[in-house]
Parts: C-alpha cells; sequence; structure tokens
C-alpha cells in the first residue's frame, strides 16, 4: 500500500504543497499566524502517514525546532509539531529546503554522480552543493557552505545584494523611485526599462564573481538556479555565463523540492 503523505515547502511568502495549492505565511508574521498558516496547509490529518518538510535554516531538523532570528522570529525555539498540532503518532521528517531542491533537482535531471551547486534567489539567498552526486551538509543539517550572511565590504551581508529586497534597492538607487517588488523590477526590464534590465544584469554579473570565487574552493560542473528570481534567469544569463566559462548553468525544474522530499521516504 502506497503512503499518504503531506509535503511542504516552508518560504518566506508562501507555504507551497506539493499537491499545487500555496497558502500565505509571512516569515514576519506573529506567533498566532506561522501557526495558524502551518495548520491550514498540513489540513486534516486523518490517514496521513508521514509528513516531509523542506525549511530554512538555521532550524533544529531532528528535533523540527525553529531557530531563525531573521526568518519566523516570532516561532523561535518553537516546535514545529506543536505549532501545526500534528500528533506524535503522525513522523515528520525536516530537511533544509536548499538540500532538498538540490536532491531533487539533480534526480531530475540525471546529474546524480555530477559536482553540483545551487543557487536560490527570493526573499533570501541559498546555497548548496553536492561532490560526485553526494549533496554536503553541515554537522546540524544545513548546507556545509553558506553564504547569505558572508559581510560585505561596506557593512552588511551578502543576502542584502543577492535577493529580492536587494533587487528593489538597487533599482530604487539607479532610477530614483520607488520600488514595488523585485517582479515589478522584472516586468520592467522585460518591457525594455534600461534601468531595471540593468539591475538584472548586474545581479548576474555579481552572483557570476560570487560563484566564480567558489569555484576556487569548490569543484562545480553545473549551476542550478532556483527561487521566484530565478524565473527571470534569461534578464541575467548573458552576464553570469560570461563570469562563469566552461561551468554549465540551468534552471531547477519546477516541484523539484518536491521530489527531494519523496527521497526521504
Amino acid at each position: 500500500m502506497d503512503m499518504k503523505t503531506i509535503l511542504l515547502d516552508i518560504g518566506g511568502t508562501y507555504i507551497k504543497r506539493s499537491d499545487g495549492r500555496q497558502f500565505p505565511a509571512l516569515s514576519s508574521g506573529s506567533r498566532g499566524e506561522v501557526a495558524d498558516a502551518l495548520r491550514k496547509a498540513i489540513g486534516p490529518l486523518a490517514g496521513v502517514d508521514g509528513i516531509g518538510v523542506a525549511v530554512p535554516g538555521p532550524f533544529d531538523f531532528r528535533n523540527g525546532i525553529f531557530l531563525m532570528r531573521h526568518k519566523y522570529a516570532s516561532v523561535y525555539g518553537e516546535s514545529f509539531r506543536a505549532l501545526a498540532k500534528v500528533p506524535d503518532s503522525i513522523p515528520v521528517k525536516f530537511h533544509h529546503d536548499v538540500n532538498t531542491l538540490l536532491l531533487g533537482a539533480m534526480k531530475m535531471l540525471g546529474l546524480e554522480g555530477d559536482d553540483v551547486a545551487i543557487v536560490t534567489l527570493g526573499t533570501g539567498l541559498g546555497f548548496g552543493h553536492a561532490v560526485s552526486g553526494q549533496v554536503q551538509y553541515s554537522p546540524g543539517g544545513s548546507p556545509a557552505v553558506s553564504l547569505w550572511n558572508r559581510p560585505l565590504p561596506d557593512g552588511g551581508i551578502l543576502e542584502d545584494e543577492l535577493s529580492a529586497g536587494g533587487i528593489c534597492r538597487a533599482y530604487s538607487r539607479a532610477s530614483g523611485r520607488k520600488c514595488r517588488s523585485a517582479l515589478s523590477v522584472s516586468r520592467m526590464a522585460y518591457a525594455g526599462n534600461p534601468e531595471a534590465l540593468k539591475v538584472y544584469e548586474d545581479l548576474g554579473a555579481r552572483l557570476g564573481g560570487v560563484i566564480k570565487g567558489l569555484s576556487c574552493e569548490l569543484s562545480i560542473q553545473t549551476l542550478l538556479l532556483g527561487g521566484q528570481i530565478s524565473g527571470s534567469m534569461s534578464l541575467m544569463e548573458a552576464p553570469l555565463r560570461d563570469a562563469l566559462p566552461g561551468i554549465r548553468i540551468m534552471q531547477a525544474p519546477e516541484n523539484a523540492v518536491f521530489e527531494g522530499l519523496k527521497s526521504l521516504f
């Protein structure tokens, strides 16, 4: 008999289910709002044999405890199981979202034996890598190499530049106009707005420089792009490829994170 599992991908603005549904879940929300979003996303538990959860770090993946200060800070130190009201009889498996996406993407693209890196661009910046198809983990279960919190020379961290917020700030600086969202900047870029185009081109060049520096310490045959901003890959693709000759660049397949979660069961 097949298992009945619920697979969830917890992001900064939505919780996604493998059945295609999305549930609003702002990472800046209150404890009650976060708990309510988790319960709605899980839904009825009758007949459920297991729950797989892809979640950003820091997180206690063994015990299911939120440990983030920059996201979901309102539930820091609290149990996913308690917040979502999941009974002890139902097993819950937790896995870092970037590592989960990498697992699924390698399987779907036939890259299981390769040296692969993945960058996720969205509300935050994620990075993970695999050596000969084996995902590399930190002792706590996060990716072995962390990029998001690397300091910038003039203050701040790398995520401040390579993220949706970074895109908005760059556009506002270039244009002198208020930015609504990274999506609005990409739409303007596709419509030919020169300032918006340059923001995405600069993003590609900056990301390429970061990965080029990493490739000195890591063997990278293939670079995968994931996250919401990767949907605008064509806007930043040329400078990214210019910075990374010899490295294959591909977009992670849609729903790869759920393919990765399935592998946990």
